[in-house]
């Protein structure tokens, strides 16, 4: 007469069949979407600028967000300095005043709302998405293309 149950092998075949599909569970990762990366940085840079405008009425000052290029690199005021993901580029659009180099600019927003203006272009290959700041109002769009 045999007992009800389970060997000791076929124990050890099932735990090791649920450990492999618990690694490769916990190992997946989705597939990342380059154009929802380059929209959500875009929305990020928008996002400081507006911040940076904010700071300046709150704070009766002028507040500079500066861009070096070369680094792929901004920062607001005298925050840190924010990098870029290597594979997206920025392209800055700024007035002569506020170029300190071929390389490093800024966009400054004054205490009264206003701004130098300009605006941004950031690309990923041929997809390209643009930043603009109104120089009289200081507000900030963003839209697809460049």
């Amino acid at each position: 007469m045999r007992k009800a149950g389970f060997t000791l092998i076929e124990l050890l075949v099932v735990l090791a069949i649920l450990g492999l599909g618990l690694m490769l569970v916990a190992a997946y990762r989705a597939p990342e979407s380059r154009t929802l990366s380059l929209h959500g940085m875009a929305v990020q840079l928008a996002g400081q600028l507006r911040l940076a405008r904010a700071q300046a009425i709150a704070g009766n000052a002028p507040v500079a967000v500066s861009f070096d290029l070369a680094a792929n690199a901004y920062r607001v005021g005298g925050g840190p300095l924010q990098r870029l993901p290597a594979r997206q580029h920025l392209t800055l659009l700024t007035i002569a005043a506020e170029r300190q180099s071929a390389t490093i600019g800024g966009i400054r927003f004054n205490p009264d709302g206003s701004a130098t203006g300009g605006g941004l272009v950031l690309s990923d290959g041929p997809q390209r998405v643009a930043i603009r700041v109104d120089w009289l109002t200081g507000g900030i769009s963003v839209s697809d293309g460049g």
